[in-house]
């Protein structure tokens, strides 16, 4: 690793912990000529997770889109943050375990339906009126007779 001070590529590692939840290793290091010390991080290279738009167009997978959408179909209902959070870290989770480096957005809103079923009703069913996007009343009465 290469020193920030002095440039020199040979540097020992003074101490090691696991960080982010075992997702990364922080190193403490010392470098060998100029003895200053710096923090390096190791983790994992991810394959980013690629979203097949409806038009065709891709994006990467961005969670943050995910969570802003379950939060506003979770508006004034006693949801905590943490539940939201989870239901993006179990899907994020599915999604790079598939081995499937690019999804369609269809099958990304229907896992997001299937686990928001599970944790709220009236959460799904606003959620749903967007991604299936409702027209009208009678949209809203199909989506009620199907749910179970």
């Amino acid at each position: 690793m290469k020193c920030p001070y002095c440039g020199c590529v040979e540097s020992r590692v003074i101490d090691s912990r696991s960080t982010d939840e075992g997702g990364a290793i922080r190193r403490r290091r010392e470098c060998t000529v100029c003895e200053k010390r710096f923090t390096t991080y190791e983790k994992v290279d991810e394959t980013p997770v690629i979203v097949v738009k409806r038009d065709g167009s891709r994006q990467m997978f961005d969670r943050t889109k995910i969570l802003n959408g379950l939060i506003y179909a979770g508006g004034k209902r006693k949801i905590p943050l943490e539940v939201f959070e989870n239901l993006v870290d179990d899907l994020e989770r599915e999604l790079r375990s598939a081995n499937n480096h690019e999804v369609s957005s269809d099958e990304v809103g229907q896992r997001v339906l299937a686990k928001l079923r599970d944790i709220d009703e009236v959460a799904y069913v606003r959620f749903a009126s967007v991604y299936y996007k409702f027209r009208d009343i009678d949209d809203f009465r199909k989506a009620l007779a199907e749910m179970p």
